[in-house]
């Protein structure tokens, strides 16, 4: 028998805010409904638009700017949230109900130590004193699995890796006791060894702290090892609710039948195997040659003796846990990062190691996108502008020209050319991430590196991705290198995988060769720490990676 709800949302409705005078409103949700008990975790899933993180936001009494609550009840054990004053809202989500972001980085003050930000809410809303509190958080460091939990507090945000930022978190939001916690897409960006620590460590908490928790994300394979209950939205409205159990066996919703496909992890059957291509004799797009390379003259190296080769036209996938160097080789390959010793090469042609001072051909033909498709455009230039740069650099072309390689590039990453006068906060997360890759392809280049660029999109757009980089592949006749963590989404494109760990390549082979037969017991563990949506993995996962010494 279900215990009385925590949280109870009736019939909410949220509207965007009318400017200038302007009659027209966006209807962004559509009479949601939900309720969640003490000790119970509610999924919600969606694609990216879906309105699931703006449910979850209103159900704190909370909208993003431009929004408003225009309807519904929202009641926090008992009592009436909407039309409460707004300090009355802030000592309940401060006091009683938290929120953890996907973006660990974001919600922690980078000038503060993780101890005195963790109390905080504890002594702000006078709920336990400074030192119960301060204990508090040693037992929740303790329980997060957190390394030197006596003095990981006295450390600042930058000196923790980010899976550890992700915890402490959590220990943050669970610091003043709160009854609910809402956790909007907590693990996306995070790599799948690290994912399983996390999600284990929620579980945790919630199970000592009885609290109830609203859990957002797009990936069905993780949010049914953590929730008791789903429910899955669209365009605004839930279009399906169950067990978790049920949703994974017979679901109803055609949406819900292609988020729990989308889910399921490359196996050897269903892999796109690349076309045969004749033997060449041309040289390597990229080839590194003993390649070692370091932050700073006394720092260890993040990179060592690392011998890489990329042909035309062929697709490569670098993965590996946070830290294992493979963003660090796409920074040596795009001249980010110089070399301590050892080659870079293109076409068999020497290039620096220093950007500056490479030639303006090597600039060209090496493009490099990153995984942050926010912080890699300008918000106060439109589409057209963002793309025309490359073209004036790299072609300068006259204003006719221009115009019409703008169209062109958006058509080849199907974003409509009317997209051209949008600024980039008008796009999706996943329009933007292909504007990244026009403005990249502008440059007319022979490899593109692509550094987790699709870590924070949801499964569905991902998917689309991948498949617009193997068109691209096909129509331009481009080299990609693909740095990953998700070795599931390299096995659905690239001819070839590289599996880094610590600085150093441990494996490399077919794609096909590697997801059914790896050789090497890390390649093993990340295989196995690919999210499945069946009950259960998270416990099988955490066996083999507790075996392994991982988490």
């Amino acid at each position: 028998m279900r215990q009385v709800p925590i949280l109870t949302v009736r019939n909410l409705v949220v509207e965007t805010i009318p400017h200038d005078g302007a009659a027209d409103v966006g209807r962004i949700l559509h009479g949601v409904s939900l309720d969640v008990a003490a000790g119970e975790v509610l999924g919600v899933i969606g694609e990216s638009g879906s309105g699931k993180s703006t449910m979850a936001l209103a159900a704190l009494g909370y909208t993003r700017p431009g929004l408003r609550i225009t309807g519904g009840s929202i009641q926090f054990l008992g009592r009436e949230v909407i039309g409460l004053p707004a300090d009355d809202r802030r000592r309940i989500r401060g006091a009683e109900v938290a929120y953890v972001a996907q973006s660990a980085a974001a919600a922690f003050n980078p000038s503060l130590t993780i101890n005195r930000q963790v109390i905080e809410a504890s002594l702000v809303h006078s709920k336990f004193t400074k030192r119960l509190a301060k204990s508090r958080a040693l037992e929740d460091y303790r329980r997060l699995g957190l390394p030197n939990p006596l003095s990981i507090g006295q450390y600042y945000p930058h000196q923790v890796s980010g899976g550890q930022l992700q915890r402490l978190a959590a220990a943050m939001a669970f610091s003043a006791g709160p009854r609910l916690i809402v956790f909007d897409e907590p693990t996306t960006a995070l790599d799948v060894t690290t994912q399983i620590g996390v999600l284990r460590a929620f579980r945790d908490e919630l199970r000592e702290h009885n609290a109830a928790a609203l859990y957002v994300t797009h990936d069905l394979a993780v949010v049914s090892q953590i929730a008791d209950r789903v429910l899955v939205m669209e365009k605004g409205q839930i279009i399906e609710r169950n067990d978790t159990e049920r949703i994974l066996n017979t679901p109803t919703h055609p949406v819900t039948r292609a988020l729990i496909a989308a889910a399921q992890p490359v196996s050897a059957g269903s892999l796109i195997v690349p076309k045969k291509k004749s033997v060449s004799t041309t040289e390597p797009v990229l080839a590194l040659n003993a390649i070692n390379a370091a932050y700073g003259p006394n720092t260890p190296a993040v990179l060592r003796h690392i011998h890489l080769r990329v042909d035309p036209g062929e697709i490569i996938a670098i993965v590996g846990e946070s830290g294992s160097g493979k963003s660090s080789l796409a920074r040596v390959a795009a001249g980010l990062l110089s070399p301590s010793s050892g080659e870079v090469r293109r076409n068999g042609n020497l290039m620096a190691g220093k950007l500056r001072e490479r030639t303006m051909d090597d600039l060209r033909r090496v493009q490099i996108v990153f995984q942050s498709a926010d912080t890699a455009l300008n918000p106060r230039q439109r589409v057209r502008d963002i793309l025309a740069r490359p073209l004036d650099f790299y072609r300068r072309c006259n204003a006719t020209q221009r115009h019409d390689r703008i169209a062109k590039l958006l058509e080849l990453v199907s974003l409509p050319v009317s997209f051209a006068s949008r600024f980039p906060s008008e796009l999706s997360g996943g329009q933007k991430q292909r504007l990244n890759l026009a403005r990249a392809l502008a440059a007319d280049p022979d490899l593109v590196l692509c550094d987790e660029v699709t870590s924070a999109l949801d499964v569905v757009v991902r998917q689309e991705i991948v498949a617009l980089l193997r068109r691209l592949r096909e129509t331009l006749g481009t080299a990609f290198v693909f740095i990953t963590h998700d070795l599931s989404t390299a096995g659905a494109l690239a001819d070839r995988v590289v599996v880094m760990r610590g600085g150093v390549i441990v494996e490399e082979g077919p794609t096909a060769r590697i997801l059914n037969s790896p050789s090497h017991s890390y390649t093993r563990l990340l295989l196995a720490s690919v999210p499945i949506a069946r009950k259960g993995w998270l416990d099988e996962a955490i066996a083999a990676a507790d075996a392994a010494g991982v988490i």
